[in-house]
């Protein structure tokens, strides 16, 4: 009975890190000297932690993390000494990609949509931190400026994993609203009406970051190609508009829709 538990857990594992793999290369944004803006590719990997626990969480999360090493072997090759190639493996890659899998230490939480957007949040930051420090260490004077390499670091990196970490937080939670995960075999269930006005509120307000990012990604391009200086000629009023209105609009479909289903309920 054992071995059939854990072979289902292994298929149903290698099967998530498939749809990871896949939905990688669905590119929203894909920056010039890597990390991209994918279709909520790290979601598959959360949710084999969440269900599986933290042991089969790692081990889904390492197996995806050695997949996108294999695919940027190209940016290994860029490092300009053994360590430098060692830091690049051990943080853009391999720590940045199983970290996904930590939410197993929360294994099938009866606050299902809570703990799973807020370990998304946290694992995404993780990720974050770990592309934020090669940034400005390995790849300072390479493809990002020496001088002041932690701020381009942090903007460089900022300008795909925020709008990536919104569409998974949004994935995860429609998902987690429709599905119960904790059962063995995951069943629909019953979604609730609270928790999908929120969805339709922060799906505007990401809708006005990814906006953001577009932006400023397009303000760094020149003839030359990227130029992350250029980041200072951007017009950060035109940034806040953009985020206050969609933060705004947010707030007014959540309330529609708060109307909605409570004059529906009647």
């Amino acid at each position: 009975m054992e071995k059939t538990k854990t072979s289902v857990k292994l298929v149903e594992c290698a099967i998530l890190i498939a749809m990871a793999f896949v939905l990688s290369f669905i590119k929203i944004i894909d920056m010039p000297f890597g990390g991209s803006v994918t279709a909520a590719s790290m979601a598959p990997i959360i949710i084999a932690g969440y269900r599986h626990g933290f042991k089969w969480g790692i081990i889904t999360g390492f197996a995806y993390s050695l997949l996108q090493l294999l695919m940027g072997l190209e940016n290994v090759s860029y490092a300009t000494s053994a360590t430098a190639g060692i830091a690049i493996v051990m943080l853009d890659y391999i720590v940045a990609f199983t970290v996904l899998g930590l939410l197993g230490v929360l294994k099938r939480n009866k606050h299902q949509t809570g703990v799973l957007v807020i370990g998304t949040l946290v694992v995404c930051v993780i990720r974050f931190i770990c592309h934020v420090i090669t940034g400005c260490t390995v790849w300072a004077g390479v493809s990002i400026p020496t001088a002041d390499g932690a701020i381009y670091s942090l903007v460089y990196n900022a300008a795909y994993m925020v709008p990536e970490t919104v569409v998974t937080v949004y994935v995860i939670a429609l998902i987690s609203n429709a599905v119960d995960l904790r059962l063995d075999r995951p069943v629909t269930k019953k979604k609730s009406d609270n928790v999908m006005a929120i969805l339709n509120g922060v799906l505007i307000f990401g809708i006005a970051i990814v906006i953001d990012f577009l932006y400023l990604f397009q303000k760094v391009q020149s003839e030359e190609g990227f130029d992350i200086t250029r980041i200072g000629e951007a017009n950060w009023g035109l940034v806040g508009i953009i985020t206050i209105a969609g933060l705004v609009v947010g707030v007014i479909a959540y309330m529609i829709t708060k109307m909605f289903v409570n004059k529906k309920a009647k």
